[in-house]
């Protein structure tokens, strides 16, 4: 379980866990994998739109030139914190965002709460940051960090 909950988090798009970055604009992404969201609870959205959104939300980040490090997580808090402080090791991220898939639906709070906290925990004097929706995710990372120059 732990192996397949490890590798979910480096699919989608390019995998940066090999890499080390310590720039001031590294970032990291955390949200739910899109095969883990409940869809029934939002009828006007299904895997493949999400996916898409979460993906052009990406790249664009990237284009703007942030450091981005994705990390889609398990709905299991278990597997999720296990997975985060996987991610964490060996960084320095200056900003973490966290989806509103995580902190807005009730099921996930405790989710929420591990995560915040383990990010506390494993990396002092991060600044959180939250978006509203994938396209939001640009807004809320320059209320904390600008991106690289190119």
């Amino acid at each position: 379980m732990l192996e397949a909950t490890l590798s979910m988090i480096s699919t989608g798009t390019k995998d940066t866990m090999s890499q080390t970055d310590q720039s001031d604009a590294t970032v990291l992404s955390i949200g739910l994998h899109p095969s883990e969201v409940d869809y029934s609870n939002y009828p006007q959205l299904d895997e493949a739109t999400l996916t898409a959104r979460i993906d052009a939300g990406e790249a664009a980040l990237r284009a703007a030139g942030f450091d981005l490090v994705a990390c889609r997580l398990p709905s299991d808090p278990d597997a999720a914190e296990e997975a985060l402080r996987t991610r964490l090791e060996g960084r320095t991220f200056r900003v973490a965002m966290i989806g509103a898939g995580v902190r807005m639906a009730a099921e996930h709070t405790l989710l929420f709460e591990r995560l915040v906290n383990l990010l506390i925990e494993q990396a002092p004097g991060i600044r959180l940051c939250f978006n509203t929706s994938p396209e939001t995710t640009i807004d809320a990372l320059r209320r904390w960090v600008a991106p690289i120059d190119n």
